[in-house]
């Protein structure tokens, strides 16, 4: 009996962490096909990782909010904690993204039909002063390339400009779906 029982307890083990991965990559698929799609204009890093392969680590305009953005700032309120915030972007005639707006809380309107609202967390200890500015963390800092591929576009990206089409689930959680020369689409995220 102990035998019987050890296989069905690996079993179950193995059952429940085969559906907490499928749970992750499917929540990951449902942003990527159901999602607001955005297209931001990006600042490159660097581009190596020793693990994962070549990578662009990038940097977008609305990596530097102003505090001046911030529609909800308590008064009484100088400084941020580890905290969500959501930043309204407004879609310009050259097509990117920008940001307009940012809420500490919840958003008094919805966003427009030529507007969206990205999550990010700001590192704690943020300044809420009124000529400050915000660094929000969107969790879309890099981009894995196949091999040999990071340095020539790091590269490129110092003398024209890139994107990234970043999709968004309601909640504002952002996932990047395809790194962008222009209007050229380099490389895109597979769904799974």
């Amino acid at each position: 009996m102990t035998g019987k029982k050890l296989l069905i307890s690996a079993v179950v083990l193995a059952l429940v962490q085969i559906g907490f991965l499928s749970w992750i990559i499917a929540g990951r698929a449902a942003i990527l096909r159901n999602g607001t799609e955005v297209l931001l204009k990006v600042e490159p890093i660097d581009p190596r990782d020793l693990l994962r392969g070549d990578y662009v680590s990038l940097g977008y305009e609305i990596s530097r909010i102003p505090v001046k953005l911030v529609a909800d700032i308590p008064t009484d309120r100088t400084a941020t904690a580890d905290e969500r915030i959501l930043v309204r972007l407004h879609k310009d005639q050259d097509g990117y993204w920008r940001a307009v707006a940012a809420f500490l809380g919840k958003p008094t309107t919805p966003p427009a039909t030529d507007e969206a609202d990205i999550a990010a967390r700001l590192v704690g200890g943020s300044s809420l002063e009124p000529d400050a500015t915000l660094s929000p963390d969107y969790g879309i800092d890099r981009f894995y390339l196949p091999e040999g591929e990071g340095r020539a576009i790091e590269k490129d990206m110092r003398v024209r400009p890139f994107g990234v089409r970043v999709v968004l689930a309601k909640d504002g959680t952002a996932q990047i779906k395809a790194l962008m020369d222009g209007n050229e689409t380099l490389f895109e995220e597979p769904l799974y």
